[in-house]
């Protein structure tokens, strides 16, 4: 079946591989993103030019997930023009590097707002209309940091991170008996195809950041190396959006909760099956089980 496929953050990394990977299955695929007329003009012309070379249904929509004006137009156009969405991807995000304590509150209020806030926004938008159509599908790009290996300098992002997780879990239970599926995706840490590093906020505390460099020199680079050092040679981040594309594929009712692509194996998986198991087992024992799936 073909659905109708609204993507956020798709102007690079893994929701533009995503929206390729789902336009090459013959979904019609939006990819949002901001400024497409200006910064992002030439990822909209580049996602055309992929579309028509491959024939597939590839349309970039401005969609900047910190406006619930902009969510709300891109959604309403979606609506429009073909009365429905069938898959709900939140992919937008952004990173930090540095120590917590020289990001200031605002800094840290931002980065929850582009990673957190951002996904209510859009919910507030599209989920009226997968509850009424009673069916669909939400997949959330969740991070290994939420319950993995957590090395230092990353903080402000690990945490906004496992704040949209903790959202996707809640979500989860509260759409189950609308019919509308949860699958969380779980990426590690790749360090190559994806702009995450190299556009990485840091903090504008630069005296804070300064004293910390007298006892951690050089630390940011040294774990961006080290994260890239224990990838292996053919970890893509491809791995992500065709982990993504096989999970839309899959019959309603049959995808999977939640699912890991992290070739670093940094431990997350380990600790989100126990979470994930104690979550089953707790809904179980207080009679709602029929939360578990749709």
């Amino acid at each position: 079946m073909s659905n109708i496929v609204l993507i956020t953050g798709a102007s690079s990394g893994f929701g533009a591989l995503t929206a390729r990977a789902l336009a090459d299955q013959g979904h019609t695929v939006y990819a949002g993103m901001r400024q497409t007329t200006t910064r992002n003009a030439g990822q909209v012309r580049a996602a055309a030019d992929y579309g028509r070379a491959h024939d597939v249904d590839l349309r970039s929509i401005e969609l900047d997930v910190n406006s619930q004006q902009s969510v709300d137009t891109a959604v309403a156009q979606v609506i429009a023009e073909h009365g429905r969405i069938d898959v709900l991807i939140h992919n937008a995000g952004h990173m930090v590097t540095g120590p917590v304590e020289a990001f200031t509150p605002e800094q840290l209020a931002e980065l929850y707002n582009v990673n957190v806030l951002s996904t209510q926004r859009v919910n507030r938008a599209a989920l009226p209309h997968l509850r009424a159509a009673g069916r669909g599908l939400v997949v959330w790009v969740s991070s290994s940091s939420v319950k993995g290996g957590t090395p230092p300098y990353l903080g402000p992002y690990f945490a906004a991170k496992a704040g949209m997780d903790s959202l996707a879990v809640s979500y989860a239970a509260e759409l189950a008996r609308w019919g509308v599926e949860t699958s969380i995706v779980v990426p590690g840490s790749f360090t190559s195809g994806t702009n995450h590093f190299a556009h990485s906020g840091r903090p504008e505390d630069t005296d804070v950041d300064a004293a910390y460099e007298t006892k951690y020199p050089g630390l940011v680079d040294q774990v961006a190396k080290k994260l890239a050092d224990l990838a292996p040679a053919d970890a893509d981040a491809s791995m992500v959006s065709e982990e993504i594309a096989r999970i839309v594929a899959l019959p309603a009712g049959r995808r999977p909760y939640r699912v890991h692509i992290d070739p670093a194996d940094d431990g997350s998986e380990e600790v989100s099956d126990v979470a994930d198991r104690v979550r089953s087992e707790f809904l179980t024992r207080v009679g709602l089980a029929d939360l578990l799936t749709v």
